[in-house]
């Protein structure tokens, strides 16, 4: 039913473990994106933005074309509400998720995201002190966030399990490469034992754990490839028709 375009990164399993957590059956298709694969024609065509993951959709509800959707906060949304689970449709259920998801896109994941970035980084680049101070501590903030949302309920959205917590989990996992000590944050880190016992929670993180390879094991040489194909990225040039 489904194609997964995919890369075993937070991004794409947070879409995993959804997939896991209905049951459905899906394809994973990989893109290397140490390759760049995410730059190929074909999949600009599916996703213009050229990041994983993607999903597509070959048995649509409308029963038309398949349908292509990138973003992983969109596929998630696009399953669920196929599947008339993890996220509520009536409109104070659903905007509570909503809410959330958005939060999730818009802050946990691009914070988090360049507090990796730069304390992997090192001195490479020159002195990285402030940037490693500042999204260090963005990322206090947001498990503070995080604690302070699960002091009060169960769970994100409130007292259901839903794609509000499936979104954010998987960026959760490398609290120690973010500088960050969870005992400080108990509420977070209740939930955080709870999501990492499921068993779909499991499997969704498991998926492609066969694709991934060790940077910092590879040649520099390579390492550097990749460095360059990665990061610094500007704008592709429009092709002529």
């Amino acid at each position: 039913m489904f194609d997964l375009h995919y890369w075993p990164t937070p991004n794409g399993k947070k879409v995993t473990i959804l997939l896991e957590e209905c049951g459905l059956e899906y394809k994973v298709v990989p893109v290397n994106i140490q390759r760049g694969d995410q730059f190929s024609d074909a999949f600009l065509k599916m996703n213009p933005n050229h990041r994983m993951p993607v999903l597509v959709d070959h048995k649509p509800k409308d029963g038309g074309a398949p349908i292509s959707v990138f973003e992983s906060g969109a596929i998630m949304m696009y399953i669920a509400e196929k599947v008339g689970r993890f996220w509520p449709q009536d409109v104070r259920g659903k905007y509570a998720v909503t809410e959330w998801l958005i939060w999730q896109m818009a802050n946990q994941g691009p914070k988090l995201g360049e507090c990796g970035h730069f304390r992997r980084l090192g001195d490479r680049e020159g002195d990285q002190s402030y940037a490693v101070r500042r999204f260090s501590d963005e990322a206090n903030r947001l498990y503070g966030v995080l604690n302070n949302r699960l002091h009060q309920q169960p769970y994100l959205a409130g007292n259901e399990y839903s794609i509000a917590d499936m979104i954010a989990y998987p960026w959760t996992v490398g609290w120690q490469a973010q500088g960050q000590d969870i005992d400080e944050f108990p509420y977070f880190k209740r939930w955080f034992e709870e999501l990492a016992a499921r068993p779909a929670v499991k499997k969704g993180m498991a998926v492609g754990s066969d694709l991934s390879t060790d940077v910092t094991k590879l040649p520099p040489e390579e390492q550097a490839r990749i460095r360059k194909l990665l990061y610094n990225q500007r704008a592709i040039p429009v092709k002529a028709a």
